[in-house]
Order: C-alpha cells, then structure tokens, then sequence
C-alpha cells in the first residue's frame, strides 16, 4: 500500500491555523488558573499595555467585532476586572479600564506566559523572529 502525500502540511498557512490553535489551547489551560479565557486574556493584556481604550480600538487591534466584543468586555466587567464608561465628548463611544483588580490581574498573566513559553521550550531568539514576520504579515494585510 502507498504511503498518502500530505500536500496540506506544506501549506505555510495551514501550520499557523495548527501552531494557533495549538497555543491558544495551551494559553487556554494555564488561564484557568486566573479564571479568565484566551480572548478575556487578549483584552487584559492590551490594557494592561495601554491603561485605557476605547472598544472600537480594542476590536480592531484584535480583529473582533462588537458582537463579539461586547458579551467579553460585560464578563471581564462582571469579574471586577474592568469598568465601562462613556465618553464624555462623544457618548458614542465607550472607554475601557482597568480596575485595581484588573491590573492586579497583570503579574499573575506574566507568569501564564512565562509558563506557556516553558512549555515549548523555544529559543527566544525564534520568538522574536516569529513575531516581527507576522507583525510584517499583519502590517501589509492592514495597508491594503
């Protein structure tokens, strides 16, 4: 019997979905730790890097719409973690921030990372280099 081929596996972008969904299920197993998921974390951890910001700015640099968005930040909210307001010069928008819990929230997440990053095993130097090529993949992608 022939051996199958595994076009697939050659395919660059089938191995980021693989190596994604692969991270995020073990991000997801050390969160659990802090009672909080992988997208919970994403919004934590661009708060924690920008104090404050509005929902539109945080959907956009996560890629996530506010139907998304919305029930995540009302559950970050929920956990004290977060308060929602709005804008006092434009009620349209709401502002994010992180409440004393929330930043407290911070050094427990570093040591998820720390852990995450334990658990492969990786060479910094390949983190690094993994990084700006996709920062060069997310860069052309948003000025097209």
């Amino acid at each position: 019997m022939k051996k199958k081929t595994n076009n697939i596996s050659n395919c660059p972008v089938f191995g980021l979905y693989r190596v994604s969904r692969i991270l995020m299920r073990t991000y997801s197993q050390h969160l659990e730790a802090i009672d909080l998921t992988y997208p919970q974390y994403l919004v934590m951890q661009y708060l924690w890097e920008n104090n404050e910001a509005s929902v539109d700015e945080i959907g956009s640099v996560l890629l996530l719409d506010s139907g998304t968005l919305t029930p995540l930040l009302k559950r970050l909210q929920s956990k004290g973690l977060l308060s929602r307001m709005r804008d006092t010069k434009d009620e349209r928008r709401c502002i994010i921030t992180l409440t004393p819990e929330g930043n407290l929230l911070k050094a427990q997440a570093t040591v998820v990372q720390q852990k995450v990053i334990q658990h492969f095993n990786l060479d910094p130097n390949l983190i690094k280099n993994l990084s700006t090529v996709l920062n060069q993949i997310l860069d052309i992608s948003q000025n097209k």
